[in-house]
């Protein structure tokens, strides 16, 4: 793979600038699939080790958000939360103080909708054009292409750019305004929460019954219920096998940013509460840098 990423098959390409902030797991997968695209790469992230993978194939390193700003047509971020967007945007050296004609920026972290219009406003103030690309699918798919991508914000914009978005993703919905795609992000979230859940407390039944996990996982797999989780990622649960493609951490706060903005607008959604509850505890036993998955590892702790 790493000989592949070297490759720059499409010069036309190299004349699109496209900045990448925020170079965590999913964030350097998406950067090293654009480099292989043919693109010309800008990479912040506030760990500067983290970017030494990109710097290896032939991102250019920023100091600043305001410098991959200035070198990029496109800005994607992918960061933790609104906090960190606001603060990547338009805090000192943000991203407004490198501000030119023509820049976009397409934010592709998790946050909530009502945050997403807020910082569009605030964007549209600086001249600046914001989209929402939140994505499904973690730095395995992203690194072949095949994320599932979400856009919500002004379409012509989108069109322009829509050639990046195609190298990472398979699967691109245009949902319309602005705040949309990261709403339609949360409700996904939603049943990465639930389906984790509900495959913890079925092996944790029957493991518990001195049943073999897998042949729970067979039954279910052949029947309408099986799902793209139950088919992969639960044979590694049952092997205990919890190696990070989105964490625990990160997947307990996406779930109290549904939470706050269910919240906002007067909905209630009983279960996911619960599920807020349930993960926090396992954070507070320190499983936060595991996958995801591993709440089945919380949930067999307070079984035994």
């Amino acid at each position: 793979m790493k000989n592949d990423i070297k490759k720059r098959p499409n010069k036309k390409n190299a004349n699109i600038k496209i900045g990448i902030i925020g170079t965590g797991i999913l964030g350097n997968a998406v950067g090293l699939k654009l480099l292989k695209s043919g693109f010309n790469v800008t990479a912040y992230n506030r760990t500067k080790e983290k970017t030494n993978e990109l710097k290896k194939h032939g991102a250019r390193i920023a100091e600043s958000p305001k410098i991959v700003a200035e070198n990029s047509d496109l800005v994607i971020i992918i960061v933790k939360d609104a906090n960190a967007v606001k603060k990547i945007a338009f805090g000192k050296n943000g991203i407004v103080c490198g501000n030119h004609k023509g820049l976009t920026v397409a934010d592709m972290s998790t946050i909530s909708p009502i945050e997403s219009k807020e910082i569009t406003k605030k964007f549209l103030e600086h001249e600046i054009i914001k989209l929402d690309t939140p994505v499904m699918g973690g730095p395995n798919v992203a690194i072949t292409g095949e994320l599932v991508l979400m856009a919500s914000g002004d379409k012509r914009s989108f069109n322009k750019f829509k050639k990046v978005f195609e190298k990472i993703a398979n699967k691109i919905f245009y949902l319309g305004d602005s705040g949309t795609a990261h709403l339609i992000k949360l409700a996904m979230n939603l049943q990465i929460t639930m389906l984790a859940l509900a495959l913890s407390e079925g092996i944790t039944l029957v493991r518990k019954s001195k049943v073999n996990p897998k042949i729970f996982l067979d039954i279910l797999n052949s029947t309408y219920f099986k799902t793209g989780m139950s088919e992969k990622k639960a044979y590694k649960m049952i092997q205990d096998e919890f190696n990070p493609t989105f964490t625990l951490a990160n997947l307990k706060k996406d779930i109290s940013t549904i939470t706050k903005t269910t919240k906002s607008l007067g909905i209630n959604l009983p279960m996911i509460e619960k599920a807020e509850r349930v993960y926090q505890n396992a954070l507070t036993q320190g499983f936060g840098d595991i996958d995801y998955t591993g709440i089945l590892a919380h949930i067999k702790k307070i079984n035994d």
